[in-house]
């Protein structure tokens, strides 16, 4: 028996929460995993896990054993790192994740770049919008969008997004603009919903931030839906300053109600607390940082020129209104 080996079936085994997970994520038949499970506690001539039809927990001697393996993979995998020259050279993979518009725009042309730059260097970029916990999925670096919590992860900030309200101009000129949160009730909206309630938006008012109803004629799962919708002129939209980035440039879109949009998100790289950090990973986070600042220092300025730009719809129904 590989003992090594076992201890990380055993790992993902308890990480994955069942032993199917585990196999799907080590990509090993269910037989294999329960087999090397099960000569791992022969060896041992103990129990380490409770299976049942629903659940699976750890033994109390289990527990020990886990704690202890995890210890032990971690000197073996810091051993293979410096006998692999990581701290001589970047080399190696990296394992990177971000949110999946973002990363796609902003994170992998960066990464392309490092690997022209770091031939030794292999990356793999998980895109996704659920956040995930670092250590649990071996993640290296994280991209991260919103107030972190307390942790013990180090976090570096690389700038901020603003929320947005947009709107097509031929929706503006046959709607009219909203000058105040409040109007929203009596426009058409196309709510995002993984940005905030599908049926109330948060802007700041007096001072303070607080939540305005309103009533979406779309609600849609995806940023891109959502500003595709507001494009075609289905009505007022609010998303984050990149995902609509392109349509304001272009002036598919118009900002709306700029001076009451909520304070800005941050947005950091995010990586676990270690005691010495791999090279490879210190290069990466080396040149990504300042290359993100100044992605989101030019997302800013297209926003502050589309913002200066004047709104002709509006003006044109007024001087119609006049002639009438």
């Amino acid at each position: 028996m590989n003992r090594l080996e076992s201890m990380r079936v055993l790992l993902a085994v308890v990480e994955a929460g069942s032993l199917s997970a585990a196999g799907r994520k080590l990509g090993m038949p269910l037989a294999t995993v329960s087999r090397k499970v099960s000569e791992l506690e022969a060896a041992l001539g103990t129990r380490l896990l409770v299976r049942s039809t629903r659940q699976l927990a750890l033994t109390e001697p289990g527990e020990a054993y886990v704690a202890a393996c995890r210890r032990i993979l971690e000197d073996v995998s810091e051993a293979e790192r410096q006998a692999a020259g990581e701290y001589r050279t970047p080399r190696g993979e990296l394992v990177v994740t971000a949110p999946v518009v973002f990363g796609r725009l902003h994170v992998l042309p960066i990464l392309v770049e490092f690997l022209h730059a770091y031939p030794e260097v292999n990356v793999r970029l998980a895109l996704g919008d659920r956040i995930v916990n670092l250590l649990d999925e071996h993640i290296d670096l994280a991209l991260r969008i919103g107030a972190l919590p307390d942790s013990s992860m180090v976090a570096t900030q690389v700038g901020n997004l603003r929320r947005i309200a947009c709107a097509s101009r031929a929706y503006l000129g046959k709607a009219g603009t909203p000058r105040q949160p409040a109007e929203l009730g009596a426009h058409q909206c196309v709510s995002f919903d993984a940005l905030a309630p599908g049926n109330a938006w948060q802007f700041r008012m007096k001072g303070a931030e607080s939540f305005v109803p309103i009533q979406p004629r779309l609600v849609v799962s995806t940023a891109e839906a959502a500003v595709d919708a507001a494009i075609a002129g289905l009505g007022v939209t609010r998303v984050l300053s990149y995902q609509a980035e392109a349509g304001l440039a272009t002036g598919q879109l118009a900002l709306v109600l700029q001076e009451f949009e909520p304070a800005p998100l941050p947005v950091s790289l995010v990586h676990a607390r270690q005691g010495r950090m791999p090279l490879k990973l210190r290069a990466l986070l080396d040149f990504a940082a300042p290359r993100l600042r100044a992605r989101l220092q030019a997302t800013q300025a297209t926003l502050a020129v589309t913002g200066k730009r004047k709104d002709l719809a509006p003006a044109k129904r007024r001087r119609s209104k006049a002639a009438d």
